[in-house]
């Protein structure tokens, strides 16, 4: 019985992995993003994890006779199973918070022309284009630097009103 046991363990312990790397939810036929949860893999997994633990524990002290702690092991497991199951329902039905975007970011990447010179350590102005309607903003150079008038800049962030960028020039070197 010992060996049943062991293997039982290992077993579970080979399918658990199997489980989180492919996981327990599968597709639906028909929709591209709705999950299911197969509900029989993690309870197979709990009940054979279980079922070794228990039933090695229980014939390796030989506190019962092999028949009466296999049905002991087996009764534990059962329950475990149970108990893992309900869990990994919970946790499928949970629903994520969704984290609306941080609007400083909003028009991070888009270019844009300084109108007024950006000195350095100060702030100028730059026009950038917003779905056909060209905008103006007061911008600061993000590494202090001055951005002469006319030149192409790269919008990193807005905040307060006033757009954080750098030369276009310098993010296409990164490119």
């Amino acid at each position: 019985m010992l060996y049943l046991f062991l293997a039982s363990f290992l077993g579970g312990l080979l399918l658990s992995v199997r489980l989180m790397f492919f996981g327990a939810e599968r597709r639906r036929q028909g929709t591209a993003d709705s999950l299911t949860l197969r509900r029989s893999e993690p309870a197979v997994v709990a009940f054979l994890v279980m079922f070794g633990i228990a039933g090695y524990l229980l014939s390796r002290h030989g506190a019962l006779a092999p028949v009466a702690g296999t049905m002991v092991a087996g009764t534990i497991a059962l329950v475990w199973a149970a108990l893992v199951t309900r869990l990994a329902i919970a946790a499928a039905r949970m629903q994520l918070g969704h984290d609306p975007e941080d609007p400083r970011y909003l028009l991070q990447g888009r270019i844009g022309v300084v109108t007024v010179v950006i000195p350095a350590g100060g702030e100028g102005t730059i026009r950038y284009d917003d779905r056909g309607q060209l905008r103006t903003v007061r911008a600061r150079d993000l590494a202090y630097g001055a951005i002469a008038a006319g030149e192409e800049i790269c919008i990193d962030r807005i905040e307060d009103d006033v757009a954080h960028v750098e030369p276009w020039k310098l993010v296409e070197q990164r490119l």
